[in-house]
């Protein structure tokens, strides 16, 4: 009977323990639902600043580069007015001349 006793009695402080083991989790669980976490984000803050900053200035420069070749393109001639002109009338007369001679 006395091994059914301590066995008992080493039953009974278990379930007291996992039951103040319990209670203790749920005043954590209760903690960390009321605890709130903030992000300390001013070290990515800055460096998205600056790679902002660096994104600004390389626009600029892609449209200034743009802006010199479209001012390039249209002030670019492959060839003259009067040498088109003086090319199609040797054209002509020499096919003229062809289909007369």
């Amino acid at each position: 009977m006395t091994k059914l006793e301590e066995l008992t009695a080493l039953m009974v402080n278990e379930i007291n323990d996992f039951k103040n083991s319990v209670e203790k989790l749920e005043n954590i669980n209760d903690q960390l639902k009321d605890t709130k976490i903030k992000m300390d984000v001013s070290e990515y803050k800055s460096i998205i600043e600056a790679h902002q900053k660096q994104m600004a200035i390389h626009k600029n420069m892609i449209e200034g580069f743009e802006r010199r070749f479209n001012d390039k393109i249209n002030q670019a001639k492959i060839y003259p007015t009067w040498a088109v002109v003086v090319f199609i009338l040797s054209l002509l007369l020499s096919f003229g001349l062809v289909l007369f001679v």
